[in-house]
This record gives structure tokens, C-alpha cells and sequence, in this order.
């Protein structure tokens, strides 16, 4: 059995996400090639800096075109929304992976009862659209007979609930979006021909997308490709990596300092990365990463092959705050070297630091600094800010490249 150690790990990581190597074009084939590679961008209503799915596009291509990726979401529906690890966007080409979740009855207990009692609400969502569509959720009667009841926000919220099951069951699907608002439609209308196919069965479909979050990955253990891409829906997985290492599609491999009873896999394909890992590029990539982003989504796999414990603090009390509202992970090379937390003011187009943090032990921070900074400077006009402004604690080896403003340009 082959063995690698952490660095490897992570380096491969870093090639298969493109996050190493030669860039991706910024243009519509560029977004593609990401995006086959990650099979999912996380969604996520915070906008702080930019929406998260286009901070984790930018790390890898630079700055974009924001109608390029709308042409692939609402006119190509070459994408559509919806629930890989969490709320995303994904690859129309997976639907019929991601079928197994729609073809999924209803949980049971209250959420089984609650649909049953209200199938009136249902029929009245399906036939608007089918009459009206595309629809905002606020274009439909709540004509529930039992209210959804939730310690969540989402308590009383009726229509909204339908729609979240129609969703997840694959009935609907959302059409557009106007900021933040969704609009609706039925999945029918939306999906091209070449997805409406009978369902694979669900030992394909389990082997297919262990495939594809092992590429996503570089290499796995099998508690890190439950959680990616397709969290919790690998019924069997086990078994299904077994059959793919006797067909030759993946390989075992050990890693060096983790559980040697834990193994771990690299599939076939990604075999030339792990090579080119061997000859790594002598000027390093440097980017901030969203606080959402595939590479880091996972906070353990992340704190055992990075050595970077990342928490979002965006729901901690300021005052019991470690580092910011809204932190953005500093990737130099093949390790995470800092975190900065940042905000945009839209009125004064100023991207402020907060707060620019360097991680101990990581090697050479303060040759990091140019790139650091010029990495703020393309996140700022990305985010339609003209300067950089520093408001908070600014590490001593970074201080003199980072000043206390930067200009963008």
C-alpha cells in the first residue's frame, strides 16, 4: 500500500480544486472546468464581501464576469439549485445523482404528518405553477390546515416549507432569483431533455458520486467523502469502494500520522496531480478563501491535513469572537498562513480588514506579505471596492506591505 504524507495530501487537494497550477480562465469555459471539478458551490445568504459561491469561483479563476455564471444557472440551466452537502448550486449533468434524495420519502414524525395534513397547500403550489409559473414564494395562498411549528426561523412559514419539501423532492426547482428572493417553477419546465431520464440504480449512484468527491478531494477517508459533495446519502459506500478498488478506479493509500486503521483513497484519475504535487510550482498561488469554500467545508479533514482549526463566528457573540464576523482563510501555497476578516462598505467602496491574522507555525509568513496584499487588492475591485482599508490588528511581519491602506488599481 502506497504512502503519502500530509503535504502530499494537501498539495493534491490544492491541484484537483484548482487552486495550484495554471489558473482557469476567468471566462465561461474557465467557470465550467471549476466547477466540474468542485461538483458543487455552496450557497449562502451572507454578502459581506461577495456571495460565497462567487468568493469560491474567484479564488480559482480571478475575477469574472458575474453574467457568465447567470447564462450557465438561469439561461443554460447548465447548473440548478440544490442540496448537495448543504444548499447549492450543481451540475445539471448530475441529476440523476442527486435523484436519490428526491426519490426519498418524506422523513416521519411531525414533517410526514405536517405534509400529509397539508396536501391542499401542495395541490394549490403545483397547480399556480403549472398556471402562472415562475412564481416568488410570496405568490401563493397559505392554505395550510396545521401550521409547520419549528424552533427555527422557519416556524409558521407554510408556503416557504412546502416549497423547501417540493424542492427537495424534485418537483420544483428555482427558476431565478431577484436579490434574495426565489423565484419558483416546475423542475419539468426547467431541466433540459438530456436530464430526464429514469433514475440510475442507487449502487450506481453511490459509486458514481464516491468518484466524483474522491477527484473533489485528492485523496479521502471514507468519513470525508460521506461528507462532500452528497453529505449523508452514500448508503453502502463501504462496499461500493471496495468494487471500485477491485475494478482498479481507486487506490488504497496510507497517510502518514493518521490512524493507520483508516484507510485511505485516491482514485485513478487524479494519479498524474499526485506526481505533479512531487514537482510543485516555485511561485506559489496565493488567494483568500471563502469561509464556505469546498476546500475547508469539512472543519476536521481540514484541522487534521492543513493544521488550521476554522470555526464561522458569524453566530458567536461579538464579545466571545476569536477573530471576526465574516473570516476569510489566507491560502499562500500549500498551506493556510492566516485568516483576515473583512467587510464591505458598498457606500464608501472600501473593502475594511478588521482584522489580518498570521497562523503560527506556518513557514514564512513574511514573504507572504506582497502576495497577501495584492490578493486583498483583487478581492476589493472583485467586490467593487477601490481601496483597502486596515481597521484593525495587522501582524508585525505583514505590516509593512499591508500599510494601513491599499489602493485598488
Amino acid at each position: 500500500m502506497p504512502e503519502l504524507d500530509l503535504r502530499a495530501v494537501r498539495r493534491l487537494a490544492l491541484l484537483r480544486q484548482r487552486l495550484a497550477g495554471p489558473s482557469p480562465s476567468p471566462g465561461a469555459d474557465g467557470l465550467r472546468e471549476v466547477l466540474r471539478a468542485l461538483r458543487c458551490l455552496q450557497l449562502d445568504p451572507v454578502g459581506v464581501v461577495a456571495p460565497s459561491h462567487e468568493l469560491v469561483l474567484w479564488s480559482r479563476v480571478g475575477a469574472f464576469e458575474r453574467a457568465d455564471l447567470d447564462r450557465l444557472r438561469w439561461e443554460e440551466r447548465w447548473l440548478f439549485d440544490y442540496w448537495a452537502h448543504a444548499a447549492s448550486i450543481v451540475l445539471t449533468e448530475d441529476h440523476a445523482l442527486h435523484r436519490l434524495l428526491m426519490r426519498r420519502p418524506p422523513r416521519g414524525g411531525a414533517e410526514a404528518v405536517w405534509l400529509e395534513a397539508n396536501a391542499q397547500l401542495r395541490e394549490h403550489i403545483l397547480h399556480r405553477l403549472s398556471e402562472k409559473g415562475p412564481l416568488p414564494t410570496d405568490g401563493f395562498q397559505d392554505l395550510s390546515t396545521a401550521p409547520w411549528e419549528s424552533t427555527g426561523w422557519t416556524s409558521g412559514r407554510n408556503v416557504e416549507r412546502m416549497l423547501e419539501s417540493l424542492w427537495i423532492q424534485g418537483h420544483v426547482l428555482v427558476a431565478g432569483r431577484s436579490g434574495r428572493r426565489r423565484h419558483w417553477d416546475l423542475a419539468e419546465r426547467l431541466l433540459p431533455r438530456e436530464s430526464e431520464h429514469p433514475g440510475l440504480p442507487d449502487g450506481d449512484v453511490v459509486s458514481r458520486t464516491a468518484e466524483l468527491a474522491l477527484l473533489a478531494l485528492g485523496a479521502g477517508r471514507v468519513r470525508d467523502i460521506r461528507k462532500h459533495f452528497v453529505r449523508g446519502r452514500y448508503p453502502g459506500l463501504e462496499a461500493a469502494l471496495t468494487e471500485l478498488e477491485e475494478r482498479g478506479r481507486v487506490l488504497r493509500v496510507r497517510v502518514a500520522r493518521t490512524r493507520p486503521d483508516e484507510p485511505w483513497y485516491v482514485h485513478r484519475d487524479a494519479l498524474p496531480d499526485l506526481e505533479r504535487a512531487e514537482a510543485w510550482p516555485r511561485e506559489p498561488r496565493t488567494t483568500l478563501l471563502s469561509p464556505f469554500d469546498n476546500l475547508l467545508c469539512d472543519r476536521e479533514r481540514t484541522e487534521l491535513v492543513w493544521g488550521f482549526a476554522f470555526r464561522n463566528e458569524m453566530y458567536v457573540p461579538r464579545d466571545k469572537r476569536e477573530f471576526g464576523y465574516y473570516v476569510l482563510p489566507v491560502l499562500h501555497g500549500d498551506r493556510l498562513v492566516g485568516r483576515a476578516a473583512l467587510r464591505v462598505d458598498r457606500r464608501t467602496r472600501t473593502l475594511n480588514a478588521e482584522g489580518v491574522f498570521a497562523e503560527e507555525g506556518t513557514a514564512g509568513p513574511a514573504e507572504a506579505a506582497p502576495a497577501v496584499a495584492a490578493a486583498l487588492t483583487d478581492l476589493a475591485g472583485f467586490a467593487g471596492a477601490d481601496r483597502v482599508r486596515f481597521t484593525g490588528p495587522v501582524p508585525g511581519p505583514w505590516r509593512s506591505a499591508l500599510g494601513r491602506e491599499l489602493t485598488v488599481g
